[in-house]
């Protein structure tokens, strides 16, 4: 629950105009740094379902979120989708481009909609290449993004449904931090890799302990506390990774 609290008081403390960047990576930077990219940062509306690049394709451009959401997909040949990470308003989307790879396999497509800073991927690379706050934060934030991914590999392994589900949208909400959010049960097993039915009867199971609210399409985190207590260990031990390197950060 710390993660949540922590963002939640970031973002009680800046503007409601989403033009404004709130994205954490672009705030902390120094003014200087801040300065050479402002003049290339462009606000862009993102819209539910909306695909930022596509697997194989070149990364043109980098997106640093306010308070949308995007989930980064593997798509396999029968078109089996599965969830491997999420970028809230603490990341950047386009990692592969100042890691060199210039593309990745993985889709990043828009769940939440809402607000982002879109980059020219090529100004991202000059920053990034002169070694200064912007590079050091990016790569903590690799770090951070690499325990998500690799501990959901573990987690769809080892986990029961309902605890995946618990631990996804107490993710989401760390991510908007908003206690609603639109969100189908079919997106949901999308993103899990899972059979909508078995989604249905996770958050039935959920929603009759009082900790979700789920209707037409929307779902409102009731108790967050046992809800907590109802996720997989895979929650606490991502978020505990993502404090620490936030802490680290500040040093």
């Amino acid at each position: 629950m710390i993660n949540f609290l922590i963002c939640r008081r970031f973002l009680l403390s800046v503007p409601e105009d989403n033009s404004v960047p709130i994205n954490q990576l672009l705030t902390a930077l120094p003014r200087s740094e801040y300065q050479r990219l402002a003049p290339h940062l462009q606000f862009v509306s993102l819209s539910a379902g909306q695909v930022l690049y596509e697997p194989g394709e070149t990364i043109r451009e980098v997106y640093f979120p306010n308070r949308a959401m995007i989930s980064l997909v593997s798509i396999m040949e029968d078109g089996s989708t599965t969830e491997v990470g999420l970028v809230g308003n603490e990341g950047m989307v386009g990692l592969p481009v100042f890691l060199g790879g210039e593309f990745t396999t993985n889709c990043a497509i828009v769940q939440i909609p809402d607000g982002a800073m879109k980059l020219d991927a090529n100004v991202l690379k000059e920053e990034f290449h002169r070694g200064g706050e912007l590079q050091r934060r990016l790569l903590l934030y690799t770090q951070a993004l690499l325990t998500q991914v690799s501990q959901s590999a573990a987690c769809n392994r080892q986990h029961t449904i309902e605890e995946r589900l618990a631990r996804w949208l107490l993710s989401v909400q760390d991510c908007i931090q908003k206690h609603e959010f639109p969100l189908t049960q079919e997106f949901i097993a999308n993103m899990l890799g899972i059979r909508r039915s078995g989604v249905t009867v996770a958050a039935a199971t959920l929603q009759r302990a009082g900790m979700i609210r789920y209707s037409r399409g929307k779902i409102t985190i009731m108790d967050r506390e046992n809800l907590e207590a109802a996720a997989c260990e895979c929650y606490r031990l991502v978020q505990s990774e993502l404090m620490r390197l936030l802490d680290s950060r500040r040093g």
